[in-house]
């Protein structure tokens, strides 16, 4: 049965049949007839029939959430059985916030220096497509917010406190100022993340709560865009420090706190709530924790 319900996470990823059966390494249809013996055995009806995906029942949303955690139990037992006969081992899929990327490296080098065995693939991605690969057993962890909008039934280990600055030129406007309003940001022709991303929805409700209504003249999903462009003297951007600090400024420009108001969110590790979880995730939270006990904030 544990292939049958492979399927049905396989469909709930791609929402095509026949992409799932590609990803399960099948013909569609036999990825069908899966889906169709597994019906017959639960007498039921789990996806929506038509020659395209139309959706899940209301039934088969009930055995996609039964599918997560069969498979993903499954997966767990295979994975411990692995670590007692050859020790820790295999990899670790991490999805990020872009403002967090800088953090990965903190956690997965002294987790690489205690598991030698282990190997990574980390992945950019929003927070809310971080909470959906987490459902899909497509990564195994993330990073991402953990108090602004909610992450659902997660386990989290929070990591540090993000702040923000403005990336300006250092000889414009606010030369010499140790800090600027967000009122006094917004009147400032801005680069800014996409509204997909939490990063932009917080900068937004900053900027609203500050009178200012937010109109960027330019958005990206990437920050390497946003700094190549305040770069140029034209444009000034919002980011958090972590961030700022990692990407080598030049010296035209500055980075500068946004106060009044100071405003942080949590930030840190989010994993499947699961007991027992694979040995993997339980080594990634334990690395997890001990860096929240060092970092400095």
């Amino acid at each position: 049965m544990i292939d049958k319900l492979e399927f049905v996470l396989a469909l709930a990823r791609e929402r095509h049949f026949g992409r799932a059966a590609e990803t399960c390494g099948v013909t569609q249809p036999t990825l069908s007839a899966g889906l169709k013996s597994l019906e017959d055995a639960l007498g039921i009806l789990i996806v929506q029939r038509s020659s395209r995906f139309q959706g899940f029942t209301p039934e088969g949303e009930r055995v996609l959430d039964w599918a997560r955690r069969i498979v993903g139990d499954a997966k767990a037992m295979r994975q411990e059985v692995d670590t007692l006969k050859r020790g820790l081992g295999g990899q670790v899929r991490i999805a990020v916030i872009p403002t967090a990327l800088p953090m990965v490296a903190r956690l997965t080098m002294p987790f690489r220096a205690a598991h030698p065995g282990v190997r990574f693939t980390v992945l950019s991605r929003t927070s809310g497509e971080i909470l959906r690969l987490l459902d899909n057993l497509e990564i195994d962890a993330g990073l991402t917010y953990l108090d602004n909008e909610p992450v659902g039934q997660v386990r989290t280990v929070p990591l540090y406190e993000e702040r923000y600055r403005l990336l300006t030129q250092r000889d414009g406007e606010f030369a010499g100022r140790s800090s600027v309003t967000w009122a006094e940001v917004g009147r400032l022709a801005l680069c800014l993340l996409t509204p997909d991303m939490q990063n932009r929805r917080i900068i937004d409700q900053m900027l609203r709560r500050s009178g200012v209504e937010p109109d960027p003249m330019l958005v990206s999903n990437s920050t390497i865009v946003l700094v190549s462009h305040v770069r140029t003297g034209e444009w000034s951007t919002i980011l958090p420090p972590i961030l700022a600090d990692s990407i080598g400024l030049s010296g035209g420009v500055a980075s500068i706190p946004i106060v009044d108001p100071d405003v942080a969110h949590s930030v840190g590790l989010v994993v499947p709530y699961r007991e027992p979880t694979t040995p993997l995730v339980t080594a990634l939270v334990t690395e997890a924790r001990r860096l929240a006990r060092t970092n400095p904030g």
